[in-house]
């Protein structure tokens, strides 16, 4: 197998570890493109090429992460991990660890680690990789890792919710609830949220976004309700998809240009958070991106022509 066959067959494995400790699709991307550059300029050929490569994009992930979170500090307004449709990587006998950990909720637990105990447990957790192939990657004592793991552990359940919902019951709620967003149903929506629902919106400064998040069933679904009507009045249209393993949908103008992306965490039957990113930075993954302020503004002419 030559080098780019062995590259491209593990290319999955290694945008899924890089995304999960990153929680951004392009910098994940930069990361594997960065570590096909250092494998196809060595000129030796490794025992295990999986070994190798995955403990290259994981230091280079690391790295990243450092400088990135100073960056996300001084972050307007909440940020929210970069929306991924789908995980490129597939593995039947992890795959309850690997939908959990790609999740929103997830994503964002793994926000409190630091960047050495967030490649530990994505390596060790997630992919289950051995402790003496974690130690190699992120260059520490296979005991030095099992501390890493251990306040990793500690981090994660310390956040995790206390129930998580069937697919099957996930997927019949997400679609109460996507029809009763079209229709702008007030009732509707109240019924399907929980008591301390909130929505969070992450437009990162350069798209229209709430000043705060809206707490409370009764705020999120007047909110909601009033959503759809203003921005169908412009053609603005969504499509249903899962999005980082939960439900989610996909927000257009009338371009078909992708707006804004949104994802519901579903718990103990009832929609608890609905996260909305809006960041243009984070959607052209998705497709070509519409212009939020522009939508913005042209929702409120034609609020105004209707009052």
């Amino acid at each position: 197998m030559s080098k780019v066959e062995e590259f491209e067959e593990l290319r999955p494995l290694l945008f899924s570890i890089a995304y999960r400790i990153l929680g951004s699709v392009g910098e994940a991307e930069d990361a594997v493109q960065e570590t096909w550059l250092r494998y196809d300029g060595s000129a030796a050929r490794p025992t295990s090429a999986k070994a190798l490569l995955s403990t290259t994009v994981t230091r280079i992930s690391i790295d990243v992460l450092r400088s990135a979170r100073v960056r996300r500090e001084e972050y307007v307004g909440p940020w929210l991990p970069e929306p991924l449709l789908s995980d490129p990587y597939q593995d039947p006998a992890r795959s309850v660890e690997l939908a959990d950990s790609v999740s929103m909720a997830a994503l964002l637990l793994l926000e409190r680690l630091s960047p050495l105990e967030r490649a530990v447990f994505v390596l060790r957790e997630v992919f289950g990789f051995g402790f003496d192939e974690v130690a190699a990657a992120v260059g520490r004592s296979e005991a030095a890792c099992r501390q890493l793991l251990v306040r990793a552990r500690r981090h994660m359940e310390a956040g995790r919710p206390r129930f998580e919902a069937a697919r099957a019951e996930r997927e019949e709620l997400a679609s109460r609830f996507f029809d009763a967003l079209r229709e702008g149903d007030l009732v509707g929506l109240r019924e399907l949220l929980a008591a301390d629902v909130s929505v969070v919106g992450d437009g990162g400064g350069k798209a229209p976004q709430l000043a705060r998040a809206v707490v409370g069933a009764e705020n999120v679904a007047r909110l909601l309700a009033s959503l759809l009507p203003r921005l169908a009045r412009i053609d603005v249209t969504f499509e249903p998809h899962e999005v980082n393993g939960q439900p989610g949908a996909i927000f257009r103008d009338r371009d078909g240009r992708v707006l804004h992306i949104l994802v519901l965490d579903v718990l103990d039957g009832q929609v608890q958070t609905i996260r909305s990113v809006i960041n243009p930075d984070k959607l052209g993954h998705v497709g070509p991106v519409a212009d939020a302020w522009a939508i913005d503004r042209e929702a409120r002419q034609a609020r105004r022509r209707t009052e």
